[in-house]
């Protein structure tokens, strides 16, 4: 009897230690958050991993995108940041994270989160009306010193943020005062401002060049410059970077994404071995590639490093700038 007593007390400890070991995956829908409307580049970015995830069956729970769009991000996140412990909720993220702290729009840091991953970056283009008479970057800028209020600008999902900086360096440059610009913020992004400039209700955007791309190429909008190096011969021929036209602006504009608040290190190992899978698939690259972004990935470590980083830089450009006192 205290043989058998002892066995059973074996195999219970076994299995007890074996279920301890076993590795965190989702037991739940996995929902991807996306802090503004349809359209929009965080949107577009959650609906590219959930169709990377999904085709190359990376994940074995369904994928779904969920739109939370508000505050410049804010809504989506703090409702990310009430799923704490949660490895299935996750939200599109970027810089915007860290510029609406510093501005003093958002108490929200990546501290309040757990970095999980980089994914793609991008580059900020300017796009007018197709029959704008505004062929150049300069032409843009001699319209808005002449009369600004003739010449609203859409930006979104909030000022402050990569596009709203890229503009206000173009307009340094080109001697107009930042101030003067009359900016037209749409809370929703590109799901907003595309419409609102095929409507003409902006005469101009500054915009993640994904969310206006295959608007160019059906000749619906005219991208006029974009924040590369140079020329992006292959998807965007015929339009000189800022740089080319004489302006020393380069900017790339990542996403990424983050989990929500303690995550345990088996959820963060989790999600770096999907998404270094997924940024490895043909389905992923195709996808990149389609929306005119390069790949820009960097594991949950790399990430948070990236993000401690960025945050003392934008600190400093943000004064530079004007905007943080």
């Amino acid at each position: 009897m205290k043989k058998l007593f002892a066995v059973l007390m074996l195999i219970a400890l076994f299995a007890t230690a074996g279920a301890a070991s076993a590795e965190w995956k989702p037991s739940r829908t996995i929902e991807l958050i996306a802090p503004a409307n349809p359209g929009g580049g965080w949107d577009m970015l959650c609906r590219t991993v959930q169709k990377a995830l999904t085709d190359e069956k990376l994940v074995e729970k369904n994928v779904i995108v969920v739109n939370k769009p508000g505050g410049g991000g804010a809504t989506g996140w703090n409702y990310l940041k009430g799923k704490k412990g949660q490895g299935e909720y996750l939200a599109a993220t970027s810089t915007l994270i860290m510029l609406n702290n510093l501005l003093g729009k958002s108490e929200l840091t990546h501290h309040d989160f757990t970095p999980l991953a980089a994914l793609q970056t991008e580059w900020i283009s300017v796009a007018v009306e197709q029959d704008s008479p505004w062929k150049t970057v300069k032409d843009l800028f001699e319209a808005i010193k002449a009369n600004p209020s003739a010449v609203p600008v859409g930006v979104g999902p909030t000022l402050g943020n990569n596009d709203h900086l890229v503009f206000l360096k173009l307009a340094q440059a080109n001697g107009v005062d930042p101030a003067s610009i009359k900016f037209i913020v749409y809370p929703g992004a590109g799901g907003e401002i595309v419409p609102a400039l095929l409507g003409g209700h902006v005469k101009a955007t500054v915009i993640g060049l994904a969310e206006v791309l295959e608007q160019h190429k059906a000749g619906k909008m005219r991208v006029i410059g974009v924040s590369s190096e140079k020329t992006l011969a292959e998807i965007l021929p015929g339009v000189p970077s800022f740089k080319e036209q004489g302006v020393d602006v380069v900017f790339p504009h990542w996403r990424g994404i983050i989990g929500a608040p303690d995550l345990t290190e088996d959820q963060v190992k989790y999600w770096d071995g999907v998404f270094s899978k997924m940024v490895e698939t043909e389905t992923w690259k195709t996808l990149v590639k389609n929306l005119g972004w390069d790949s820009f990935y960097q594991n949950s470590a790399e990430h948070k490093a990236f993000l401690e980083g960025s945050t003392k830089d934008f600190d400093e450009l943000l004064t530079q700038v004007g905007l943080k006192k």
